[in-house]
């Protein structure tokens, strides 16, 4: 994407428009952010942007920490913290799993080092995940019931005060959140000179709109974390340049490009999606995560000549935790050789970031969503990227995706 030209220092009667440093942990989740603050925003794969001096927009950074030690994952937060505060005032925002996974305390506590308080809220209305007495739920069941964690080593938080052991953290009721702005505002400060963080309890957008209103209110020293959802609340209630060129609408790509799916999610939900696109007659690479980790898999002919390829981990021997990051960067570099330079729908936020990183893209242009999530972008190269996390998107999501950049294939479905 082209560099935006550095804006002229506005007069002292001028309002300086407040543009975002968003700091995600995995590819997936940038893109997700980058879509919902909206505007004009450029999405990096390059922590080192962070730098940059330029505030005629937003700015998305992957720092791609998801699969990090802790101790590793906090110093690139750390460091590209510091970075963002050695430009032009930004607001800052930390995207995190709305499931909290990843090294959650570790990047939490380093984010918070310099802020008054950090605003905790992961609730994702969207996606169904809500948080109600410092507990995530997901479609209603508390997280640590759930399956949400089964390709992880350890095992789900019981609650926001437990995922973030690392840091003194308050819950905030539902109640409060809904109450007269001043009330919300003043628990804020309360918890704050407590010397602890608050976590507002959120079902709904519009609870989340009021947890943004309230930090903005009480400042920049008040910081944001959390999920898609809270970044598109943040984006809801920032003021919009007169002159902002509005992004470009989501264009389908050439019939004739190859699209290739490449699945690195974990999520049982994904066996029925892929079924749904073999239905239309694409070609389904089921891989052996043995093989796949060992280097022995080839991409076979057939799928070399076919115009629409499923690139899938055969999970029928169930989830392998901790061998995430190995098999997605060994399916990334499959992926990556796939001959005729695909359009690409990328799921799991690893397995996005490795296969861009085996292909030497470095940054995307978002252009919009197919659906929650499901982020449409455009690579450097010109081809067509989807990223989606792996979590995400009913059993019809990978339909959906193949329709809105292949339109041809909606005569052969029911989807409108």
């Amino acid at each position: 994407m082209a560099s935006l030209p550095l804006p002229l220092r506005p007069s002292v009667s001028e309002p300086v428009l407040p543009y975002v440093v968003a700091l995600a942990d995995d590819l997936s989740g940038a893109a997700e952010t980058a879509c919902a603050l909206g505007g004009l925003v450029r999405l990096s794969l390059n922590a080192a942007d962070v730098a940059e001096i330029a505030v005629a927009h937003h700015l998305v950074v992957d720092l791609d920490t998801r699969h990090l030690p802790p101790a590793e994952a906090a110093s690139a937060v750390r460091t590209a913290l510091f970075a963002a505060q050695a430009g032009p005032p930004r607001l800052l925002y930390k995207k995190v799993d709305s499931q909290l996974r990843g090294p959650l305390a570790a990047e939490a506590a380093a984010y918070a080092e310099g802020a008054e308080a950090v605003v905790i809220a992961p609730a994702l209305p969207a996606a169904r995940r809500t948080v109600t007495g410092g507990v995530v739920h997901v479609d209603g069941v508390p997280l640590h019931r759930t399956d949400g964690w089964r390709a992880e080593r350890a095992s789900a938080p019981r609650s926001l005060p437990e995922a973030l052991s690392a840091l003194p953290v308050r819950t905030v009721p539902l109640e409060v959140v809904r109450s007269e702005p001043a009330v919300l505002d003043a628990e804020f400060r309360r918890i704050a000179a407590s010397g602890a963080h608050p976590a507002p309890d959120a079902e709904t957008d519009a609870d989340l709109d009021a947890v943004v209103a309230a930090a903005l209110r009480l400042g920049p020293g008040f910081r944001l974390l959390g999920s898609g959802g809270l970044a598109a609340a943040l984006g809801r209630a920032l003021p919009r340049p007169a002159t902002a060129t509005p992004p470009p609408a989501p264009a389908p790509a050439q019939d004739g490009t190859p699209l290739l799916f490449v699945v690195g999610t974990a999520e049982p939900g994904a066996v029925a999606q892929i079924a749904h696109l073999t239905a239309l007659g694409a070609h389904h690479v089921p891989l052996d995560p043995a093989d796949l980790a060992a280097g022995t898999i080839g991409l076979p002919r057939t799928a070399a000549a076919s115009a629409l390829t499923v690139l899938s981990i055969d999970g029928s021997a169930g989830p392998r935790p901790g061998a995430g990051r190995a098999l997605s960067t060994a399916l990334g570099a499959l992926a990556a050789a796939y001959p005729g330079r695909p359009d690409l729908v990328l799921t799991g936020g690893e397995t996005a970031r490795t296969t861009l990183d085996a292909l030497g893209l470095r940054e995307l242009e978002p252009l919009g969503e197919i659906h929650h999530g499901a982020v449409h972008s455009r690579a450097p190269d010109g081809r067509h990227v989807v990223t989606r996390p792996g979590s995400h998107g009913a059993e019809d999501s990978l339909l959906r995706i193949a329709v809105a950049l292949r339109p041809r294939l909606a005569a052969s479905t029911a989807v409108a």
